[in-house]
C-alpha cells in the first residue's frame, strides 16, 4: 500500500473543483510524485460532471519547475538522470496535453512565481488571474537545459516568436503587469483577491450553457492542433534529454543549487 503523503490537493468550491500543488516547502517544485498526483486530479475531475478546474499552488510560490535537487540525486550515473528526466518531462508534458483535452474551462490562480516548465500548466489554462507578487522566468539559459512544458511549443503562439525568444535568451522575468500586457494573464490583483477573481469567472461561466463552452474548447484544441502541440512538445523532451547528462549542465545544475542554498 502506497502511504506517501499526497502532493495535490483538491476542493470543491462553488460550481468548481480546485486543484492545488501541495509541496510548499520546497515551492512545489515538480516531482514525479507530485505529477502522477496531478493527473490522477485530472482524471478523476475529467470522468465526473464537468465543471470548471481551477488550478493553484499551496504556499508562497506557484511551482518553480523541476526541482533541481532532485536531478542532482539522480546524477550518480548518466543512465540514471536520463531515464528520471525522461519520468519528469514525460510526465510534465503528458498533464499539459491532460488539460488541454479537459472537457471544461481550465483555470489558474497564480499565487506566486512560476518558473520552468511549471510555466507549461499556465499555457494549458484558457484564463489565469496572477498575484500582484507572481512572475514569469524560464532560468533554462542559467542551467543548461533544454525548455520544456511548453516554453517553445505553446509560448510562441501567445506572445509571438520574437517575445518568446527575448524572454527565454534573457532569462527574462516577466511581472504580473507585463504578462498581462502581453496577453499572458487576464487579471492582476492582490494575494487576497485571487479567490475572488476566479470566483466571479466561475459564475460568469457557470450563467452560460457548459454544452456551448465545451464545443468552444473542443474545436479549438481539435485533434490536428492537439497533434501538434504533442509533435512540438516531444521536440522538447527530445533537446531535454540531449543536454541534461553533459557535464556542463550538471556544473550549471550545482552552481543554481549552490546560489539557490
Amino acid at each position: 500500500m502506497n502511504d506517501r503523503p499526497r502532493l495535490v490537493e483538491t476542493e470543491e468550491r462553488a460550481g468548481a473543483l480546485w486543484v492545488w500543488l501541495n509541496r510548499p516547502e520546497r515551492h512545489n517544485a515538480l516531482v514525479p510524485d507530485l505529477l502522477f498526483d496531478l493527473q490522477d486530479a485530472i482524471a478523476e475531475a475529467t470522468s465526473c460532471a464537468p465543471v470548471p478546474l481551477v488550478i493553484s499552488g499551496r504556499g508562497a510560490s506557484f511551482s518553480t519547475g523541476g526541482d533541481i535537487a532532485a536531478f542532482l540525486r539522480h546524477s550518480g550515473s548518466k543512465q540514471e538522470l536520463l531515464d528520471y528526466s525522461e519520468f519528469l518531462v514525460g510526465a510534465l508534458h503528458s498533464v499539459i496535453l491532460d488539460l488541454l483535452r479537459f472537457p471544461a474551462p481550465v483555470l489558474a490562480a497564480v499565487n506566486g512565481p512560476v518558473t520552468g516548465g511549471s510555466t507549461g500548466l499556465l499555457l494549458a489554462a484558457d484564463m489565469n488571474a496572477m498575484s500582484e507578487t507572481a512572475f514569469l522566468q524560464p532560468y533554462y539559459s542559467e542551467v543548461g537545459f533544454g525548455p520544456d512544458g511548453g516554453w517553445t511549443a505553446l509560448l510562441p503562439n501567445l506572445v509571438g516568436a520574437s517575445k518568446a525568444l527575448e524572454i527565454q535568451y534573457l532569462n527574462k522575468r516577466v511581472f504580473a503587469n507585463e504578462a498581462l500586457a502581453l496577453g499572458l494573464t487576464s487579471c492582476v490583483c492582490p494575494s487576497s483577491q485571487l479567490d475572488q477573481a476566479i470566483k466571479g469567472w466561475v459564475g460568469a461561466i457557470g450563467r452560460g450553457y457548459l454544452q456551448t463552452h465545451q464545443a468552444t474548447r473542443r474545436h479549438v484544441w481539435n485533434v490536428s492542433r492537439l497533434d501538434e502541440v504533442r509533435d512540438r512538445l516531444d521536440q522538447e523532451k527530445a533537446s531535454f534529454l540531449d543536454l541534461i547528462a553533459r557535464p556542463e549542465t550538471i556544473a550549471g545544475m550545482e552552481k543554481f543549487a549552490g546560489k539557490r542554498g
